[in-house]
């Protein structure tokens, strides 16, 4: 099906789901969640943010990723909107982007209240991944519901892990929040998709597998990825085996009945075959970096 017929297909259930998000979604307000009482200048000598103060740590790796992750907003909201910026699309569209730049305000003000994270090296990896706008490529609106779906959830994964690492009870509270509205995304676009996989199934099995099996979350543009990744797998905030898990399973499984689909093409057909292979294949490599970490830590 072509995209813009799907698109029109879809916009009924674009409207019904934007109203269930809006009717369902809590009003915040970032400065009610950022221990102000706690803030030092960085303007004198003395006031100057020490490195020394702060040694490599998973959750700060965590913080700093999922945070410049999120100023890459415009780039994504790019994306989103060459799928519709019109009517109930367009709508959603900015109000997805207006709620997750209010994630990038409170995690950032937090940071600078907390000191947790050098604002210098937080800016100039603000700078690079912004300049270079690195974001995942989506050829059509059904790799685009695919991935925003998967994306959303494992933000949301993210984030609450990331909370739950932190001994501050304010910074956990501020990754809670900000979960919970990523839980909302995740929601609109899982049921977005299985909207569409009513529509074109076949179109939606191909992409699936091709979403899957090129995944890569939006950070992969921020300065030091690799070891900041490292870290964040080794602390249990997202690794191969909570995408696999938490993931990809309950999403393809049981919310997309990927085994259960009839009337596929047989490129559809291949291509589900593919995705399953792939998917054991991910838990081979799941379980052998699970055993990596336990005889590094041990």
């Amino acid at each position: 099906m072509p995209d813009q017929l799907m698109e029109t297909e879809l916009e009924p259930v674009v409207e019904r789901l934007l109203e269930r998000h809006v009717s369902t979604a809590v009003e915040w307000f970032p400065h009610e969640y950022v221990p102000w009482g706690r803030a030092r200048d960085f303007v004198s000598r003395e006031e100057w943010w020490d490195p020394a103060d702060r040694a490599e740590s998973a959750a700060r790796s965590a913080l700093f990723v999922n945070l410049l992750t999120e100023d890459n907003l415009p780039f994504y909201f790019r994306t989103l909107s060459g799928f519709g910026r019109d009517g109930v699309w367009g709508e959603w569209t900015r109000r997805w982007t207006a709620e997750e730049g209010r994630h990038a305000i409170v995690i950032r003000d937090y940071l600078m209240v907390t000191r947790a994270i050098d604002p210098v090296a937080l800016e100039r990896g603000r700078m690079q991944q912004v300049s270079t706008g690195l974001t995942p490529e989506l050829s059509d609106l059904s790799d685009a519901l695919c991935y925003t779906t998967l994306q959303e959830l494992a933000t949301r994964i993210a984030h609450r892990n990331t909370g739950n690492l932190l001994e501050d009870p304010a910074g956990s509270s501020i990754m809670a929040r900000v979960s919970n509205d990523e839980n909302l995304h995740y929601l609109f676009y899982r049921d977005l998709a299985s909207a569409a996989l009513e529509l074109d199934p076949s179109a939606m099995v191909i992409a699936m597998d091709r979403t899957v099996r090129g995944f890569t979350m939006p950070g992969t543009g921020i300065p030091d990825y690799a070891k900041h990744a490292r870290l964040i797998a080794a602390a249990g905030v997202y690794d191969y085996s909570i995408f696999l898990e938490k993931v990809l399973q309950p999403v393809i499984f049981h919310h997309w009945r990927l085994q259960e689909r009839e009337g596929l093409s047989a490129e559809a057909e291949q291509a589900r075959d593919r995705l399953l292979r792939y998917m054991e294949r991910l838990k081979k490599v799941a379980a052998r970096l699970s055993r990596s970490l336990t005889s590094t830590s041990s």
